[in-house]
């Protein structure tokens, strides 16, 4: 189960989603690649450095645009807090820490362009 904060015209949802079938929802991103070859090179340096660092991986629910990034390495974060906000479809969304914790990398700038499942940040 993935918990996310979505804002509609001003409001905010928590909003619960159950993930059904990780290794059927694995294959169409893994299919999705060819189509997005140029996209696929950028991406997967930002990913390899936060493999190296002990911790849990805050990773993008979608594809979109960072717009904010609200935490730095070293500030202490609670599970739930919004550590940055992605654009996707014309929203914004808040990504909320996946625990608590401190901020071992911050793996995004504003302005990155990021896939679904881009490692955004580590917190250990």
């Amino acid at each position: 189960m993935r918990k996310f904060i979505i804002n509609v015209n001003g409001k905010s949802y928590d909003v619960e989603v159950e993930e059904v079938g990780a290794v059927a929802s694995a294959a169409p991103v893994q299919a999705a690649a060819p189509v997005a070859a140029p996209s696929a090179p950028a991406v997967a340096p930002a990913a390899a450095p936060a493999a190296n660092v002990a911790g849990t991986k805050a990773e993008s629910p979608m594809p979109g645009t960072i717009l904010k990034v609200n935490v730095n390495v070293g500030d202490t974060v609670t599970e739930g807090q919004a550590i940055m906000v992605l654009e996707a479809m014309k929203m914004e969304n808040e990504i909320p820490a996946p625990v608590s914790g401190k901020v071992v990398s911050v793996n995004v700038k504003q302005g990155d362009a990021v896939e679904t499942g881009t490692v955004l940040a580590v917190i250990g």
